[in-house]
C-alpha cells in the first residue's frame, strides 16, 4: 500500500488547462474517487498517476517518492480500462498472465498468482474462455484481475462500471469493494456517476473544470457540501435563492417565498451576501395546504407552500416537482409510499427543518 500526493499539478491539453494546480492527498490503502462531470479533469488524473501524463507543473508522488518523471513500466500500477482492453485471441488465463510473462516472472510463479488473482474475482472456471464468449460483467472481472496479478502499488480505475447495465453495475459495486476489502491496495476510481461514488468510497474528491472543489467522505459531501456546485451534483439539492439576513445559532434567509432559518452554513458568509439554501428532496415533508399551521419561528421548522407540477411513482419512492410562487421548482421524495400525498395541480405545505439546510454561496452552475 502507497499514498498518492498531487502536489500543485498542472496539465495543458491544448488550448486549456485539463488540470489546473491540483494539490490532492490520497491515503495508503483507499478506495478513492476522483468524480466529476465529463471534462472535469479526472481521468487526466488518473492518467498523471499512471505516468501516460507528465505535469507541465508539479509533482506526482507516491510514499514520498517523485514519481513525475518515472515512465509507466517502472511506477507499479494497474490500469483497469473503461473498455476493458482485453486480448481478443487469449483466453482469460492468458490475458490475466499477460503482465506477468512481460515482467519475465517464471512460469510456476506466474500460474500461483493467476490462480490466485482467478479466485479473487471469482472467475476459475472460465479460465479457458475467449473474451467474446464473456458477458460485459465477466470481462470486466477478467480485466481487474489482470491489473491485480501484478501486485500493483496502485489500482487505477478508468470508468469501469460504464458499459455495463444497471442492475450488473450494482453487483459490480459490491464486488469491487469486497476486493479492495481483501487486497487492501490503495485504489483510485474515476467516475462520473454521484451513486456508484457515494456507495463505494472511502474518499471522495469532486473536480470542476480541472480544479479540486471538495474531498471529503460521501457523508460529509452528501450533508455538508461547502458548493452550490457539490450540493446540486451530488443528490440533486434543492438550491432555494435568496439574501443572508442575520447569522447566529440559525441563519436566516431571505427568499422570495419567506424567511427560510438554516442551522449550517459555508465558511465566510456575510450578512447581504446572495445565497443558496440547499435543501435535499427528502427532507422536505408534504402535507395538505389546507391543514392549520402549527409551528412557530423558534420551533427551527421552515414552512413554504407551492403547487404540484408532476408526481412520477417509483415503487421505493415517489417524486414531486412542486412550483413555488416565485417560480422555483423544487423537488420532494417521499419514501415508502403507502398513499399518494397530492396530484397534479394540488397545492400542498412543504415542512423542512433548519438542520436540514445548508447555506451555500451563490454560483453559475453547469459543467
Amino acid at each position: 500500500m502507497v499514498s498518492v500526493k498531487f502536489a500543485s499539478v498542472t496539465k495543458v491539453l491544448g488550448q486549456s488547462r485539463a488540470i489546473d494546480n491540483l494539490t490532492l492527498d490520497i491515503g495508503a490503502g483507499e478506495l478513492f474517487f476522483l468524480l466529476g462531470p465529463s471534462g472535469c479533469g479526472k481521468t487526466t488524473a488518473l492518467r498523471l498517476v499512471a505516468g501516460f501524463y507528465t505535469p507541465d507543473e508539479g509533482q506526482i508522488v507516491f510514499d514520498g517518492r517523485d514519481q513525475t518523471r518515472v515512465p509507466p513500466h517502472k511506477r507499479n500500477t494497474g490500469m483497469v480500462f473503461q473498455n476493458y482492453a482485453l486480448w481478443p485471441h487469449m483466453d482469460v488465463r492468458h490475458n490475466i498472465a499477460y503482465g506477468l510473462k512481460m515482467r519475465r516472472v517464471s512460469e510456476a510463479e506466474r500460474e500461483k498468482r493467476v490462480n490466485r488473482a482467478l479466485e479473487i474475482v471469482q472467475m476459475q472456471a472460465y479460465a479457458e474462455r475467449m473474451p467474446n464468449q464473456l458477458s460485459g460483467g465477466q470481462q470486466q472481472r477478467v480485466a481487474l484481475a489482470r491489473a491485480l496479478v501484478i501486485e500493483p502499488d496502485v489500482v487505477l480505475l478508468d470508468e469501469p462500471l460504464s458499459n455495463l447495465d444497471a442492475k450488473l453495475r450494482v453487483d459490480m459495486r459490491a464486488q469491487i469493494k469486497d476486493i479492495h476489502r481483501q487486497i487492501g491496495r490503495t485504489m483510485i476510481y474515476v467516475t462520473h456517476d454521484q451513486a456508484e461514488a457515494i456507495s463505494m468510497a472511502d474518499r471522495i474528491a469532486v473536480m470542476r473544470r480541472g480544479q479540486l472543489v471538495q474531498v471529503g467522505t460521501p457523508h460529509e459531501l452528501y450533508t455538508r457540501p461547502e458548493s452550490a456546485f457539490v450540493a446540486e451534483f451530488i443528490g440533486g439539492s434543492n438550491l432555494l435563492p435568496g439574501t443572508l439576513e442575520e447569522v447566529g445559532e440559525l441563519l436566516l434567509v431571505k427568499t422570495q417565498v419567506g424567511i427560510v432559518r438554516a442551522k449550517y452554513a459555508v465558511k465566510g458568509l456575510a450578512r447581504g451576501e446572495p445565497v443558496f439554501c440547499s435543501v435535499r428532496p427528502e427532507s422536505l415533508r408534504l402535507r395538505p395546504a389546507e391543514e392549520p399551521t402549527r409551528i412557530a419561528p423558534s420551533d427551527g421548522i421552515n414552512e413554504l407552500s407551492g403547487a404540484v407540477q408532476s408526481v412520477m411513482y417509483l415503487g421505493d419512492n415517489e417524486q414531486y416537482s412542486l412550483r413555488l410562487a416565485d417560480g422555483v421548482t423544487l423537488r420532494a421524495v417521499e419514501y415508502n409510499p403507502t398513499a399518494r400525498k397530492a396530484g397534479v395541480g394540488d397545492r400542498v405545505g412543504l415542512q423542512f427543518d433548519a438542520r436540514d439546510v445548508v447555506v451555500v454561496r451563490q454560483e453559475e452552475l453547469g459543467d
